[in-house]
């Protein structure tokens, strides 16, 4: 018994000792799962920020993408920090695209969002007939 008490201080203090302190330059991770009305998840999805030229492919298996730091067209970087609202456009192939904002939080960012299919609704048009000379049937000589 007083070995199985050795063992899991042992296991305590080197748990501790391998704790690290957050890098404050670090940002905050914000995760974002994509799903289609069926709840299922979307491996087509895309997440993008509008001053972003990337667009980020989610995880085809689970349909999620997660993040802490954007890098901007002009070579800053957005980091994610607690109370910053950060505009975000999701799309994929068949589906309508969204554009959400989210206000960053201490901890906890998962934001589920849900994306409709585009309905195609094909109107049946009666195509006009158009005769061209050929086309004339000919006078029988009967």
């Amino acid at each position: 018994m007083r070995n199985l008490f050795l063992l899991l201080g042992l296991i305590a203090s080197v748990g501790v000792a391998e704790a690290k302190p957050k890098d404050p330059n670090e940002g905050v991770p914000v995760k974002v799962i994509v799903k289609d009305d069926e709840n299922k998840p979307i491996a087509t999805a895309v997440v993008r920020h509008p001053l972003e030229a990337d667009r980020h492919r989610v995880n085809s298996v689970d349909g999620s993408w997660e993040t802490s730091v954007l890098y901007l067209p002009d070579g800053t970087e957005l980091r994610f920090t607690p109370g910053q609202t950060v505009d975000l456009e999701i799309s994929a192939p068949g589906y309508v695209t969204q554009v959400f904002q989210y206000q960053i939080r201490k901890r906890r960012n998962v934001v589920e969002l849900k994306l409709h299919k585009i309905e195609n609704e094909v109107e049946q048009i009666e195509e006009p007939m158009i005769t061209f000379g050929r086309d004339v049937p000919r006078e029988s000589k009967e």
